[in-house]
């Protein structure tokens, strides 16, 4: 459905887009959410049938997924960057696999920055691609033996629980603790992209993000280690601490984001919420950079939007970045640690493997 447009309501009028977001629904047992469940029932039996005709393909280099039960922002990227900043940390070459959602090109190829924008590649690989090597590619065996091919010895694939291509060596399910599985109803009478027993049976650890406010103990299996951690902004970010703020955001729940610059101390005036991935437009963004220069505030949005948003306003907009940070960073590294220490044997580094 294309974007209908809608006057704002602020101090100087400010024409703005109004995208399609995550329906309210899906966080609720509402008549929608019943009435399209049929529907839910097809869109499971068909992920059901993928996973189980699947021939997962070893590439000769482990693979650690971190994935979601959910459709929409759980905070799988920053802890995808988590976990390639422990595999460079120990002198692993590690490089990133994505599908890249959003971007037009099939793949497989290397993601350059100076070269494709956030519409060829979509946003989270050129974010991704700040950090390490990432690879975009519709066909993931094919873009895994293209890193391999470069010299990738780990292979970190943002997203790709609900992908059966690949034989992983670690699975990590991301959860979001303030949200957790929504309705716990199948696309597209809820978030889920599969069962909830189902996808975390194949998980080998759950990064719970945020505190648990949704009671998601009991759908945890038994043994299965849950990680809990939150999202912080980088240290940059304390510039705003008492500054006048206007926020927009297209990532999966952009509220956790006008939070996390509340508890800045920021003030925020005005906020803008987009779908995610939303692809901008310079009369998208022209609107709220109008707005924020009435209201005298600064324009703010997070590391993800900035790489959509066009060239000559981004230097415009200031951008707060995110990182994972964990409860109990050992418990977080001996996860990883039976992947990794297999690459790294005989002598493991203190790093990998932590006095108690």
């Amino acid at each position: 459905m294309p974007p209908s447009w809608i006057l704002s309501p602020r101090p100087s009028p400010v024409w703005t887009r109004s995208p399609v977001r995550t329906p309210d629904f899906w966080a609720t047992d509402a008549f929608p959410a019943r009435f399209l469940e049929p529907f839910g029932f097809l869109y499971g039996a068909a992920t059901r049938r993928r996973l189980r005709r699947g021939r997962p393909v070893d590439v000769g280099v482990p693979v650690i997924c971190v994935g979601n039960l959910t459709a929409g922002g759980a905070g799988k990227t920053p802890v995808a960057q988590a976990v390639m900043t422990l595999v460079r940390a120990l002198g692993l070459e590690g490089h990133f696999l994505s599908r890249g959602h959003g971007g037009s090109l099939r793949g497989p190829v290397r993601v350059d920055p100076i070269r494709h924008g956030a519409d060829e590649v979509g946003d989270e690989p050129l974010l991704l691609s700040d950090l390490a090597p990432c690879w975009v590619a519709r066909d993931r065996v094919q873009g895994a033996r293209a890193a391999v091919a470069e010299g990738a010895q780990v292979l970190v694939m943002d997203d790709g629980h609900q992908n059966p291509s690949l034989v992983k060596a670690l699975s990590l399910v991301v959860v979001d603790g303030g949200f957790g599985f929504g309705n716990r109803r199948l696309i597209p009478a809820g978030p889920l992209r599969e069962p909830i027993r189902a996808g975390l049976a194949r998980a080998d650890a759950v990064i719970r993000l945020g505190p648990d406010s949704v009671g998601l103990d009991p759908w945890m299996p038994p043994g299965l280690p849950v990680l809990g951690a939150h999202l912080e902004p980088g240290p940059s970010a304390a510039r705003l601490a008492g500054q006048r703020v206007v926020a927009f955001a297209g990532i999966g729940r952009p509220a956790k984001f006008f939070a996390t610059l509340r508890a800045l101390g920021a003030e925020v005036v005005a906020e803008h919420p987009f779908a995610d991935h939303y692809p901008y437009a310079e009369t998208d963004i022209q609107p709220i950079l109008d707005e924020a220069w009435t209201l005298q505030a600064v324009p703010v949005t997070t590391a993800k939007d900035a790489m959509r948003l066009p060239p000559d306003q981004r230097p415009q907009v200031d951008v707060v970045g995110v990182r994972v940070a964990f409860e109990d960073p050992a418990a977080f590294r001996a996860v990883l640690a039976p992947v990794l220490g297999r690459i790294l044997a005989p002598s493991p580094p203190p790093l990998l493997f932590p006095e108690s």
